[in-house]
């Protein structure tokens, strides 16, 4: 037995091939926004982080080249000068991003408390006045003090790395370095709290190996992480600067944009899968309708009998019916029609030829009665008459014989077909089997007859006189298509389900293939090379002499008893298999012991 494989698209129902149609485009959908989001947001904020690092790359490599400070402390602290006296500090050098053109006003530092106490420090120490006063300035006179914008205010020499690394704007977990000539670096980061850390031995190697061409690139420093460096061309000394930033917040902004999407994607299929399926549901709902009229047509009895299909049986709304689904109730409903018609007709004339058959066989039975009457008259002065004469009586008493026969199975279908109920009494199928083939054994001496019967007597609810017909047909008909000395065995039992079984089985030629289907047709006959002596089959219908209507009345018969009859035939091997609802079985002494 094959499984179905539900994981095949091909397997799946409509609804559900709509539903994951709809959620794999959402998806799809959702995931190229989703992508040209975030590149979109990774170019911008690369190119953001590029120019930072330009801007700071240009600031290091002007603080480098620029002279160095004259001196160093957390405050550099000016006091008011008169404008002839020479100018005592050097300009500040390019590249700090201060302001071209005259100097801004001075902003006035907050005024000293005389006397107060320095805190400990180099400048403290340099003025005794408490005045913080750069070394070899003799004095300022008495004034405001005032704090100078474009003198350094950092010391280089505060932290392992360059001097640069403490430069105001830089900033935290910058990496800078200085590559000399020789290939010696001097390489440190700014931490997270403003100082200055070294980096370790392979992320000064890294560093060493950045190109001065002033194109950032990314890298993975040793110990640091991914980072974006740039390297730039000393203008004095032939040194390469280079200047690093990390990408751990543009890293961290895509990665958390992107968690943030594939989140709300989530949530939007999810949300979509429950509104797809009520969506699909309402909107299949009329072909559910459909499938349903269908199923239920499909499971009428058409073969026969009188058909009662509903006129309208899919309701098809006028505005719906351009849609596909309404064309396609509008096409049931014209096709049932259809059907239903051809049904009236077809049973309108089954009934008439039933009736003029019932009539037929029930007027035939008068004259046949009487002729052989007359023929049984006739035969019994045998003796006077001519032997001619004497033979025609003879035949013409086997031929009515024959005729009765063939109008009373005619009948009895007539009457089957006709749906007439048939006795339902308690029938003990174990002596009913017993006494059909006891009567078959006598019939066909020249046949090994055999039984195979359970200990247990097997009771049916049926018609004792119709299911003694069956079997005696089945067994009749073992006998007249099989050659002599073919063994015919009948069972009976029941079934796991408690079914009855009943079957006659004989090892003579079998059915061809291309019989077998019409095996239970009326009138069914072999063709004329198995009516030659020798060449008959258990399962052949008919030789010379049959009616062609034993078998039909024996699928008849068990048909109105509610069961089933099937025929497997093969050379060698030839059986007849009936089934019958079953009955609760009781102790029945008279048919033990006549068993």
């Amino acid at each position: 037995m094959s499984r179905t494989k539900f994981w095949l698209p091909r397997t799946w129902s409509l609804r559900v091939r709509l539903l994951v149609t709809q959620v794999v485009l959402l998806a799809a959908v959702c995931a190229c926004i989703g992508g040209a989001t975030d590149f979109a947001l990774q170019r911008f904020l690369s190119h953001q982080l590029d120019d930072q690092l330009v801007e700071a790359g240009r600031r290091s490599t002007a603080i480098f080249d620029g002279p160095p400070p004259m001196f160093a402390g957390p405050t550099v602290i000016l006091g008011r000068r008169d404008e002839s006296e020479p100018h005592m500090y050097p300009d500040p050098p390019d590249g700090l991003g201060l302001p071209e053109g005259p100097a801004p006003p001075m902003e006035p530092a907050p005024p000293m408390e005389p006397g107060a106490p320095m805190e400990p420090g180099p400048l403290a120490d340099r003025d005794p006045q408490h005045h913080p006063l750069p070394p070899g300035v003799p004095g300022l006179p008495p004034g405001p003090i005032f704090r100078s914008p474009y003198q350094g205010l950092f010391d280089p020499e505060s932290g392992p790395g360059p001097g640069f690394l403490n430069a105001p704007g830089q900033a935290a977990r910058t990496v800078g370095a200085v590559v000399e000539r020789d290939g010696s670096v001097d390489a440190g980061v700014i931490t997270a709290d403003g100082g200055r850390s070294a980096v370790s031995a392979a992320a000064s190697a890294q560093l060493a190996t950045v190109e001065p061409n002033r194109k950032p690139q990314t890298i993975v420093l040793d110990g640091l992480g991914r980072y974006k460096v740039i390297g730039m061309h000393a203008r004095h000394g032939g040194q390469t600067i280079v200047t690093g930033l990390p990408t751990a917040a543009v890293d961290n902004t895509l990665f958390w944009v992107l968690g943030m999407f594939c989140v709300i994607a989530v949530l939007a299929l999810v949300g979509a899968t429950f509104a797809g399926r009520l969506i699909i549901r309402r909107q299949l709902a009329p072909l559910s309708r459909v499938s349903a009229a269908a199923r239920e047509v499909a499971d009428l009895e058409l073969d026969q009998g009188e058909v009662l299909l509903p006129t309208l049986i899919v309701r098809v709304d006028p505005e719906s019916r351009h849609t596909e689904i309404g064309q396609l109730g509008s096409a049931l409903n014209r096709m049932l029609d259809r059907i239903a018609g051809a049904m009236s007709v077809r049973h309108a004339s089954e009934t008439r030829v039933r009736q003029f058959v019932a009539d037929a066989s029930h007027e035939l039975r008068t004259p046949l009665a009487a002729i052989r009457g007359y023929t049984e008259l006739a035969q019994r002065k045998r003796a006077q008459l001519p032997d001619d004469v004497a033979h025609a009586m003879s035949r013409v008493e086997s031929e009515t014989g024959r005729m009765t026969q063939l109008v009373e199975d005619m009948l009895l279908l007539a009457r089957l077909d006709d749906g007439r109920p048939l006795i339902r009494e308690t029938v003990d199928l174990s002596r009913l089997v017993v006494d059909t083939v006891s009567d078959a054994h006598i019939a066909g001496p020249g046949h090994e007859w055999s039984l195979d019967l359970p200990d247990e007597p097997v009771l049916v609810v049926g018609d004792d006189a119709r299911l003694h017909q069956v079997l005696g047909n089945l067994l009749a008909n073992a006998r007249t298509h099989t050659p002599a000395g073919t063994s015919v065995t009948t069972s009976l039992g029941r079934d796991d389900t408690g079914a009855v079984v009943l079957s006659v089985a004989d090892d003579g030629p079998g059915i061809p293939s291309t019989l077998q289907p019409e095996v239970f047709e009326r009138f069914a006959r072999g063709d004329s090379s198995r009516s030659r002596p020798g060449a008959a089959s258990a399962a052949t219908l008919n030789q010379s002499g049959s009616t062609g209507l034993g078998l039909a009345i024996v699928a008849a018969v068990v048909k109105a008893h509610d069961g089933t009859i099937d025929v497997k035939s093969r050379p060698g091997s030839t059986e007849f298999v009936v089934r019958l609802p079953g009955s609760s079985q009781t102790t029945h002494s008279a048919s033990k012991s006549d068993a």
